[in-house]
């Protein structure tokens, strides 16, 4: 029976990264990077699509307990059975060379019998590597992978049913560590790591990243789970971070709303940068800037919604026919074709996050105010045509209203900048005028007068939780009773037992896609600031109870939630869901926990 996409935990060396379910087995992990093809691929398969299980023999379901070891990445997994129990402690190291993935397993008392089984697919599943024996390892070949299995002390594996497996007994005190490394197969075998010394500097490194946190108020292990997913969703070779580390997990059980979110969207720009700045951690969010201003760098017709890890322009999508998809969820995707559309809102979000870490005091970039005035000069021309929006619809171009007001953002950023920092060369008053102009046509064509709401789009009736984000970005004042009928329309309209939907999917072609899918958690949380930035502070902090209640176990969050199976749906772990936590939480506590 496959797990409930909840009951995976993720553990990452910052550059690529694992899911490992409840039963101890790892499901998924691309290498080497996020965005590379998956060797363990059982996730949106099965087990013929590889996989590693460890586990006690003739356990067959989850195990006991889990979790993560208190400020760390490192994850503990622990099975009572009738003869002792055992602990697997699985995490990535920080590489040097080579992505590692270690698994150690520890004798709590009694006597238990292990069985490690390990089935290496390559391309997402689909190649059966050639595997043989070297030195005390198995190595599995196939192409340009090539992966080497060890374990210390050494254990016999043998092959059997297209894997390798391991049977041994442990007591109380007794350790045996595996640990799986990978590299081009045209290469030689990376240096050794020791296990138990990665074991260890990976909880003090994760201590004392964390350590550097000021926050101490309210839900502190909560926003201290975020911000350290958050840390193992970042590219650290380049600052980027990735949406999910999955591809497909899907919105809908049965559905076809399954996409890959293993690249660095534009729309968390603002957003992941305030999560940086607020949180303490002024390096990320110096890197997290420094990547965007090298992935926008360009002609401004050209700006994209997304970017692969180092920024890479081509993400083209194609399905895999070879997997069934999760919970028959198919078709599984790879790349993503959203990445053609036009999404004006991005200017606005590009714009916002370069005046944020202006404003913040990082360090500017020579070239960063010449990508800005580019990137405004041509929004200046270009902002009146429809565009496909935040939620990358593919049912075409609307004027979306959230895409206007991003618009606005954009243009009241440069004017902003403009007047705080004399030493800035531009068009004023131009940029003025297209920021007014554009304010007058949202609140003309955008706005419903006889409901008193901001609409999805010029002439719809339908609503979008991104409105939500009208007060946010100082499009309008809180108090505005034009935000507080918005609020509460999208609160009657879009809510579901008491979570938000993006928009509805009833009786429109807004899409463009068949069936249905969950509350989106980020705009959950968007809800959440928005009722305490209209002095409901006291509902808001209601909602935020009840969306941390919906983390997992080890405290994850997916991208969306059903209330009604009470199953987490998309893509898992969510870095919008995560972000949108963290900001909440700072906005309701204060950044050092007041209030």
């Amino acid at each position: 029976m496959q797990q409930r996409i909840e009951d995976y935990a993720l553990i990452s060396d910052e550059q690529t990264a694992a899911l490992i379910g409840r039963d101890g087995s790892v499901d998924w992990l691309c290498l080497p990077r996020f965005d590379s093809a998956a060797c363990f691929a059982k996730l949106l398969g099965d087990k013929d699509n590889g996989h590693w299980r460890i586990a006690p023999k003739h356990a067959k379901g989850p195990c006991t307990r889990r979790a993560y070891r208190p400020d760390t990445l490192v994850l503990d997994t622990e099975w009572e059975t009738d003869d002792g129990a055992i602990r697997v402690t699985d995490l990535m190291p920080q590489r040097d060379v080579a992505p590692d993935l270690v698994r150690i397993v520890e004798g709590l008392h009694g006597h238990v019998t292990v069985r490690s089984t390990l089935r290496i697919r390559f391309d997402y599943g689909s190649i059966v590597p050639w595997v043989r024996q070297s030195h005390g390892h198995r190595v599995a070949v196939a192409g340009p992978d090539s992966v080497w299995l060890r374990s210390e002390p050494e254990v016999r594996t043998w092959g059997e049913d297209f894997g390798t497996h391991a049977e041994f007994t442990v007591k109380k005190g007794e350790k045996v560590a595996f640990v799986l490394t990978w590299h081009p197969s045209h290469e030689p075998r990376p240096p050794l790591i020791d296990p138990y010394k990665a074991l260890h500097g990976s909880v003090r490194d994760w201590r004392k990243w964390v350590g550097h946190c000021p926050y101490d108020g309210p839900y502190r292990d909560t926003v201290i789970r975020s911000l350290i997913t958050l840390k193992a969703l970042t590219y650290r070779p380049t600052g980027g971070i990735v949406a999910a580390p999955t591809t497909s997990l899907p919105e809908e059980l049965g559905g076809v709303r399954n996409w890959d979110y293993r690249y660095c969207w534009l729309r968390d720009s603002t957003l992941t940068l305030n999560v940086g700045l607020s949180a303490g951690y002024r390096k990320e969010a110096e890197a997290w800037r420094d990547w965007l201003v090298r992935a926008v760098a360009g002609d401004p017709a050209d700006l994209q919604i997304m970017y692969g890890l180092a920024g890479e322009r081509r993400l083209p999508e194609f399905e895999v026919p070879w997997l069934s998809g999760y919970d028959g969820s198919a078709p599984v995707r790879i790349g993503n074709l959203a990445v053609q559309q036009l999404q004006l809102d991005v200017y606005g979000e590009v714009m916002d996050t370069l005046a944020l870490a202006r404003d913040a005091g990082l360090p500017t970039k020579p070239h960063m105010w010449a990508i800005q005035v580019a990137l405004i000069e041509w929004l200046r021309s270009a902002w009146r045509q429809p565009d496909e929006g935040l939620w990358e619809v593919r049912g075409g171009r609307r004027h979306f209203v959230h895409s206007k007001v991003m618009v606005w953002v954009a243009a009241d950023r440069a004017v902003r900048a403009l007047e705080r920092y004399p030493q800035l060369k531009g068009d004023l008053e131009g940029w003025r005028e297209m920021r007014d102009e554009v304010h007058r046509e949202v609140c003309e064509k955008g706005y419903d007068a006889e409901r008193g709401t901001f609409t999805q789009s010029y002439g719809s009736r339908e609503l979008d939780a991104a409105l939500l984000l009208i007060p946010r970005v100082g499009f309008l004042p809180p108090d505005d009773p034009r935000v507080i009928g918005t609020i509460d329309a999208i609160r009657a309209e879009l809510s579901h037992e008491g979570f938000l939907r993006r928009y509805s999917t009833e009786g429109t072609a807004v899409d463009g896609l068949p069936g249905d899918e969950g509350t989106f958690l980020a705009c959950s949380f968007w809800l959440a600031e928005a009722l305490h930035m209209t002095g409901r502070t006291r509902e808001a902090r209601e909602l935020f109870d009840r969306l941390v209640g919906l983390t997992n176990d080890v405290g994850l969050l997916s991208e969306e939630y059903d209330p009604v199976s009470g199953r987490h749906l998309g893509n898992f772990p969510q870095a919008f869901s995560h972000i949108g936590l963290v900001n909440t939480a700072l906005a309701l506590y204060g950044r050092h926990g007041a209030g």
